[in-house]
């Protein structure tokens, strides 16, 4: 396997875009900004923001809202991460099992969806937040075994993710040709615009269902703005169907969801000195068929303060007040087509597994 960081086109980068969320439908927030991408020096090389100062400027603002609000892209320190792969072991959390089956299911065809026509023309395949690539294997053996000329292009914006998938890669698909780019995900497709041939570009898991609607659109809009008409945009969505279902994913008998969102206050009293008492809180989800959007929340029990040693400041919450943590939307086929549109793309395929439970679905420019 080859495996090179990608060298950059004398480009501008335009700020902004998503965090580099794990698959599934847990997912960091997307609505938030990424730091300036660096994607013109070897990965090891390519320092990463304090972290602390960014989660203190977004703790300030959003617990400072008449609404209190937190990402959930700051889910995931190490213990946040264990907890998740947890999580999607569940009985009740089927996504990621789900849109594995998709994948193996219909492998071939959405190989050939993301293909050129001509077999023999190279594409790039660029992924956004490959995560452990657990399920981009699946479409990465078919693309080698049938005989497919292209190059992996996985996308972060965290070197280690890059450089262990990396590894990984090279230990288990040793022919296969890969590019690693950390950086924003709008910059990398304005940055790959610069080559020639297809770009195929994957969205797995249900990230696209943690964006407000408005931020959704300029989200894909941003995705859309690079692309050619040759080119081609596979997103994962979770559809809607039983709510009892939806809403069990997303609060386990097991209480292994409550303690990923509770996490997120012991990451704020270990990195911000905050003395949250995680025994006066409690996880509660809630699913809206009507909007078909799922929302965590973190529950204050009394009424409390709570001190930020490393801010030197104080927040009250009132007893029952909600913090929102997660939002994960649920679509339709037609509503799809309407996100879609609305952004500048069109409905290619639809594919969905045996139960209609997901859809990952190939866009390409519309017009």
């Amino acid at each position: 396997m080859s495996s090179t960081p990608l060298s950059p086109a004398p480009l501008a980068h335009a700020a902004g875009g998503s965090a580099s969320p794990p698959p599934a439908a847990h997912q960091p927030a997307p609505d938030n900004a990424q730091p300036t991408p660096k994607i013109n020096q070897p990965l090891a090389n390519n320092p990463q923001p304090s972290t602390n100062s960014e989660l203190a400027r977004h703790v300030r603002e959003g617990l400072a809202r008449p609404f209190k609000t937190l990402s959930s892209m700051y889910f995931y320190d190490d213990e946040g991460s264990r907890l998740f792969q947890q999580i999607m072991a569940l009985p009740e959390y089927y996504p990621t099992r789900t849109e594995f089956a998709l994948l193996t299911r219909h492998q071939a065809a959405i190989g050939a969806a993301l293909r050129p026509t001509d077999p023999e023309e190279p594409f790039f395949l660029l992924e956004l937040g490959a995560g452990d690539g657990l399920k981009t294997k699946i479409l990465l053996r078919h693309l080698l075994d049938a005989g497919a000329r292209f190059t992996y292009v996985p996308v972060d914006i965290s070197a280690a993710a890059l450089a262990g998938l990396a590894a990984d890669l090279s230990r288990e698909l040793p022919a296969l040709r890969v590019e690693p780019v950390q950086a924003d995900y709008a910059d990398a497709l304005t940055l790959m615009a610069a080559r020639p041939g297809r770009k195929a570009v994957l969205f797995l898991g249900s990230n696209i269902g943690n964006f407000l609607p408005d931020a959704r659109q300029q989200f894909l809009q941003r995705l859309a703005r690079p692309l050619t008409p040759d080119d081609r945009l596979l997103i994962g969505f979770d559809l809607q169907k039983d709510p009892r279902l939806i809403r069990a994913a997303y609060d386990d008998s097991r209480g292994v969801t409550a303690a990923f969102n509770l996490n997120l206050l012991r990451r704020l009293n270990r990195e911000l000195g905050a003395d949250f008492d995680l025994a006066h809180w409690q996880h509660y989800t809630d699913y809206n068929p009507l909007d078909g959007a799922v929302r965590s929340f973190l529950v204050s029990t009394r009424t409390q303060r709570v001190h930020f040693a490393e801010l030197d400041w104080t927040v009250n919450f009132a007893a029952w007040e909600m913090l929102h943590t997660e939002n994960s939307y649920k679509f339709t086929c037609p509503g799809i087509g309407e996100v879609a549109a609305a952004a500048g793309l069109a409905v290619q395929e639809i594919f969905t597994d045996a139960q209609d439970f997901f859809a990952d679905v190939i866009l390409r420019p519309a017009g």
